[in-house]
């Protein structure tokens, strides 16, 4: 048996794998073209198979921790989806700010839409060219390493770039190459997607027959250069690769072509929809993040619960019971949380901490954590299990405490508060929240009537609207 067959075998036996799932990833090892291989959408992937999305993400995560795979991270432009910092791990996104030659932009890194996970089959399983991105030519280089993975490039992508670029040239290290072309009446970029380096040419006015001039020295710095002026007419563009790799420059005309072509877009695995993600918590529980990390995230769903009356519970049952008790009533939870796309951040004593990527989510799982807290009294008889449940959506910071992944900030602290107003049975969640319109669709499904009220949380100055969903 082959070692990819034995990682197979291996995943095949994961509790949450589905085995049409595996199906599909050794078929996509055996039989796809290489670049299909390469920084793997996986959402892409699900939809191309017709497979559910989360256990998709599932496998993949199983299969990375296999050796099947290398998860890799990149923080995006949002501008043009190009990728401006990749490593293996989230430990690598470590800078304040990112910039985009390409776009001329700056931007703080946020784990919501501008960092993305993707997963490139391992050597050992399978070689691909792309193991060796030096070797690329450059226009796959740009559709298998330049742009991230919700690119949505076109089949014809080659036709386009060549009706985009009008010179281009690979460039050894210490080597030196010149392009004589024809300035056409468009903005003009010279850019290369090694090293991100950009020359912006506004090009306008009266056609010349004088040959214009220009000089590049392209390095690791990648400083962004002030927007030349030029005139239509013949260009001599002279450059010189002073890194330690290939490069490759290229003259791009920014017109509606590439506008349209970069307009091109999907969905694709967000790092803050991994690390709410249950399998990922389970499997990466101790290399998320450094401990002196604080990465942002402008917008997450938390869920706290907490168990009425559990001293008095110790107390009427005794110890062994209410063990088994609460225990059963923390695997339901974990169960539901995971359905619902979510994860378990923490459990505080007979308290737990939830994160779900949106407010719909956390709604879900609420109601039906209070519908199987009732079927376990039912079961027993008794009154035994009553669940508060708060919930709060808004920005974040991702951290580590304690030695795992964790969440700090205000947003964090009003859902804490907010589960505090509960009583039992009920689920009181903020304004933005039950306001949602996906969350609002699933409590008018259910035929409930949130009931509306202004409260004031401890610890927080303004007043808050609360809703009491009964």
């Amino acid at each position: 048996m082959s070692e990819d067959e034995k990682f197979l075998a291996i995943l095949r036996q994961s509790a949450d794998v589905d085995t049409d799932v595996v199906d599909a990833v050794e078929r996509l090892i055996r039989e796809a073209p290489d670049p299909e291989l390469n920084h793997i959408n996986v959402l892409a992937f699900a939809a191309r198979n017709g497979l559910d999305e989360d256990r998709v993400v599932a496998a993949f995560l199983h299969a990375a921790r296999l050796g099947l795979f290398e998860m890799s991270w990149s923080v995006l432009c949002p501008g043009c989806g190009g990728v401006l910092e990749a490593g293996m791990s989230l430990k690598s996104i470590n800078q304040d700010e990112y910039s985009c030659a390409l776009c001329a932009a700056g931007y703080e890194p946020t784990l919501d839409e501008m960092v993305e996970v993707t997963f490139t089959v391992s050597p050992r399983v399978r070689k691909i060219a792309a193991h060796d991105p030096d070797t690329l030519p450059m226009y796959e280089y740009m559709r298998q390493i330049f742009w991230g993975s919700g690119v949505d490039l076109p089949e014809n992508f080659d036709q386009l770039i060549d009706e985009i670029v009008l010179d281009a040239v690979e460039l050894p290290p210490g080597e030196r190459a010149i392009l004589s072309l024809q300035l056409p009446a468009e903005f003009v970029i010279v850019m290369d997607p090694v090293t991100h380096a950009a020359q912006f040419i506004d090009v306008k006015g009266e056609p010349t027959r004088e040959r214009q001039s220009l000089s590049l020295v392209l390095n690791e710095s990648h400083p962004q250069n002030e927007t030349l002026v030029m005139q239509p007419g013949p260009l001599r563009i002279s450059l010189e690769n002073r890194t330690n790799r290939r490069v490759l420059p290229a003259v791009w005309v920014a017109s509606d072509p590439l506008h349209h072509l970069l307009e091109q877009r999907r969905p694709f695995l967000t790092a803050k929809r991994l690390l709410t993600n249950q399998t990922f918590r389970d499997l990466y529980r101790t290399d998320t993040l450094d401990i002196d990390q604080r990465l942002k995230i402008t917008s997450l769903t938390f869920l706290f619960t907490d168990l009425k009356g559990s001293t008095e519970l110790y107390e009427r049952v005794g110890d062994l019971v209410a063990y088994d008790l609460v225990r059963e009533h923390f695997r339901v939870l974990n169960e539901i949380v995971a359905a619902e796309a979510g994860a378990v951040v923490k459990t505080i004593g007979d308290a737990v901490m939830a994160t779900f990527p949106t407010p719909d989510h956390a709604i879900s799982a609420a109601l039906r954590m209070r519908e199987a807290m009732r079927s376990l009294n039912e079961q027993r008889g008794s009154e035994d299990l009553l669940l508060k449940i708060g919930i709060h959506e808004g920005p974040c910071l991702a951290v580590t405490l304690n030695d795992r992944q964790d969440y700090f900030g205000q947003t964090v602290n009003i859902a804490s508060r907010v589960q505090g107003l509960a009583v039992s049975r009920a689920i009181f969640a903020t304004d933005s929240v039950v306001e949602n319109p996906k969350a609002s669709q699933i409590i008018e499904r259910q035929g409930l009537q949130p009931t509306l009220q202004k409260t004031a949380l401890r610890g927080i100055n303004d007043e808050f609207l609360v809703y009491e969903i009964p």
